[in-house]
């Protein structure tokens, strides 16, 4: 059975109407079908477009979050050549002859 729908679901837009290099509003970041089409989606598809909406914009903040850490970590190697920024993973530690009393 299916639940009714009392409100309709409304446009994702956000009123910046611009397409990007891969076909997604720069606003709301739904492809050229998705944004014609909208009108006659049921609300499981209208949904449905939402979620992948969500997704594409957890995934452009991880993209831009990534190249903001690679512009830093050039911008401080540019600054200071001779310190390594590079993330170094940990030695094993070398207790030598330690033990804990009994």
């Amino acid at each position: 059975m299916e639940q009714l729908a009392f409100f309709d679901i409304p446009s994702p837009c956000i009123g910046v109407c611009q397409t990007d290099a891969r076909g997604y509003c720069k606003g709301c970041l739904r492809n050229r079908d998705e944004r014609f089409n909208w009108l006659y989606f049921t609300d499981a598809q209208k949904h449905d477009v939402i979620r992948l909406c969500h997704q594409r914009k957890r995934r452009r903040e991880l993209a831009l979050y990534k190249a903001r850490q690679q512009a830093l970590e050039q911008e401080r190697a540019a600054i200071n050549p001779q310190l390594d920024f590079e993330p170094q993973i940990a030695a094993e530690l070398d207790l030598g002859d330690f033990a804990l009393d009994e």
